[in-house]
């Protein structure tokens, strides 16, 4: 298992969202997230200066079997690509282990429904 965590922009999260429900990724969470990128330049709209040196993003959260890890990478890829800077970031991870609360299944089985399996 890995936890796949996507830093993206904000006007994106939309796309990401649907990309990842039509590659059959229908659990994740999403948090609304301030960082700090490379890029520190004030903007100014309508005469008013903004500093763009911290930058909202969404991150999304999402934990997948092996087999299903290149799959979500490219749905996220595609859907939050501009090819601007400031695209974000996309960071995967190993779990160890899964729990699911109801039954106590571990692993794997823990995070898909066994009986929709196909």
């Amino acid at each position: 298992m890995k936890k796949i965590e996507a830093i993206i922009r904000r006007t994106k999260f939309d796309d990401v969202k649907d990309a990842l429900l039509a590659a059959d990724i229908e659990w994740f969470s999403y948090y609304e997230v301030r960082g700090v990128g490379k890029m520190r330049e004030a903007r100014i709209y309508r005469g008013v200066a903004y500093d763009t040196s911290s930058i909202e993003r969404m991150l999304v959260s999402i934990v997948v079997r092996d087999k299903n890890v290149e799959k979500t990478v490219q749905a996220v890829m595609k859907a939050a690509y501009t090819g601007e800077i400031g695209d974000g970031r996309i960071f995967i991870i190993p779990v160890e282990d899964s729990v699911r609360i109801r039954t106590g299944e571990r692993g794997d089985i823990a995070l898909y429904n066994a009986e929709q399996e196909k």
